[in-house]
């Protein structure tokens, strides 16, 4: 694992700061990291800042024009457990950084099992496929106090946490080996229909994205364990929201997920 520069410590305090006040940031705090190793040590630095407990990542795509240039295909970010939320009957409550940047991204989010093999750090897709224990429907809430973190592109995203603010786990898909590909998903955010798509919308598949990060997070010093939860990645879209925003992500055949964006309160005291 890379070590963090001066610079590069001080962009991970500043996202970290930005964060925790509900702060919007006008502009990349420092020097643009010049490739993903670089972006991920910011990452790491800033889970460090951070604290609490790490309970999964998002996996995102890099866009096809970028991919042999930064040498990845997807990128990962952090989640933790106080930025998880179980989807229930009433619509589930998200803080978003007014000024910042928020997203509203259905995805099918893999539970790994038991058997994990934490030394090893390549993957076949069926291999892949095998440490899957559970497959979910779920939202991520993507985000940043960053407004323009997805136009600055992948190194920007990477660096802060994956451009993530939270995951939604809702109900589980039963046989998913069978079904996954199959479920028809979309989006209606302030009742207009936002976008469609299904697990086939992301390149290789959501599963691919479990392939990708059993790798990615062995390499990078924090193998998989079990019980990590993956969002396997947006399969209708990024569809940027704010606050006050009514999402409902449905899954065709599984059930729905809505949520309501509401802004976050910076801590008292």
């Amino acid at each position: 694992m890379l070590q963090v520069t001066p610079a590069e410590k001080a962009i991970a305090e500043a996202f970290v700061a930005a964060r925790r006040a509900a702060r919007p940031l006008n502009a990349y705090p420092g020097p643009m990291p010049a490739d993903l190793a670089r972006a991920y040590a910011i990452q790491e630095a800033a889970i460090r800042l951070r604290s609490g407990q790490l309970v999964g990542w998002k996996v995102g795509g890099v866009p096809p024009a970028l991919q042999a240039t930064l040498g990845a295909h997807r990128l990962a970010g952090a989640v933790f457990a106080d930025s998880l939320w179980a989807a229930g009957e009433a619509p589930t409550l998200l803080p978003v950084i007014e000024g910042g940047f928020a997203a509203i991204e259905a995805e099918f989010v893999a539970r790994i099992g038991p058997d994990v093999d934490l030394s090893r750090t390549e993957w076949t897709l069926e291999a892949a496929a095998d440490q899957v224990e559970t497959i979910f429907i779920g939202v991520e809430l993507s985000g940043s106090p960053l407004s323009a973190i997805n136009d600055l592109g992948p190194l920007a995203v990477a660096s802060d946490f994956g451009n993530n603010l939270g995951l939604v786990i809702g109900p589980e898909l039963t046989n998913w080996r069978e079904r996954l590909d199959g479920i028809e998903v979309e989006t209606v955010i302030d009742g207009v229909s936002v976008g469609r798509g299904g697990s086939l919308s992301l390149a290789g598949g959501a599963l691919e994205s479990v392939r990708f990060l059993l790798e990615h997070c062995a390499r990078q010093s924090r193998p998989l364990r079990p019980g990590t939860l993956v969002s396997t990645g947006a399969v209708t879209g990024v569809h940027r929201v704010g606050a006050g925003s009514k999402s409902t992500c449905i899954f065709k055949g599984v059930g729905e997920i809505r949520c309501t964006t509401v802004p976050a309160a910076p801590p008292r005291g």
